[in-house]
């Protein structure tokens, strides 16, 4: 089993904007092999955007984001305390605090992170365009 963590825009554009993806994330959508995961820490990201008016949705995100996540058949994932501590064993490259927490749990899972920021290419974690 092949297992992706999303970087929140990922999982919004999974949901919002699927033309944004790109054709070999597309393309793992359809495979079976494939578990999604979404952190904790996107839903935090995705909150507290909403709430300062930098994301709009189509309803608040306590009302939409469960049952997109059920639906699409992702795999929630708590913030876990090896995540934290695992911040401490990061260079300090990127200065977003939600991006340096997907990459840690990427780290501490051993998972893959799916993401188009470039910044994350600087960190020891496998990245899926």
């Amino acid at each position: 089993m092949r297992n992706i963590l999303l970087d929140t825009h990922i999982f919004l554009w999974m949901q919002f904007e699927p033309s944004k993806l790109s054709p070999q994330l597309t393309e793992l959508l359809y495979f079976q092999e494939v578990r999604w995961h979404l952190s904790q820490i996107s839903i935090l990201e995705i909150q507290i955007k909403h709430q300062t008016g930098k994301l709009q949705l189509p309803s608040p995100p306590d009302h939409c984001l469960p049952d997109l996540i059920k639906k699409s058949n992702i795999v929630f994932h708590p913030l876990s305390n090896e995540a934290i501590f695992m911040l401490s064993k990061l260079p300090f490259i990127h200065r977003d605090p939600f991006d340096r927490l997907l990459i840690a749990t990427a780290l501490v899972e051993g998972w893959e992170i799916a993401s188009v920021d470039q910044m994350f290419e600087q960190y020891p974690v496998r990245i899926v365009h």
